[in-house]
């Protein structure tokens, strides 16, 4: 690996990494999403552990969270611009999981 590129790799891990994560992009990448509608598309997440992942994301800039003045209150979720670089490469970790479909199995 070149100088400087285990580093990069790090920073995108510490962002994206974790079982959730890259799924609750998938989703984000389809359009604004409410709190609800992310905990229906990610079957098996704790509400707990959801509302831990988005809070992270938001912290590093890649999700934003708006909060609709109404009773009760509608919280939605989308991508920030920064998030949506993140694009390709989600993109190409599909692409890897195409191609290797049985590489999880070979531990």
């Amino acid at each position: 690996m070149p100088e400087g590129a285990h580093c990069a790799v790090d920073i995108t891990v510490s962002i994206v990494g974790g079982r959730w994560k890259v799924l609750i992009l998938q989703s984000l990448f389809k359009g604004t999403c409410r709190y609800s509608e992310l905990q229906r598309a990610l079957v098996d997440v704790t509400p707990k552990v959801l509302a831990q992942q988005l809070r992270e994301l938001e912290a590093d800039g890649i999700v934003s969270r708006l909060v609709h003045a109404e009773v009760p209150p509608r919280v939605e979720y989308s991508l920030t611009e920064l998030g949506q670089t993140l694009w390709p490469v989600l993109q190409a970790m599909h692409a890897w999981g195409s191609k290797h479909p049985h590489a999880a199995t070979l531990e």
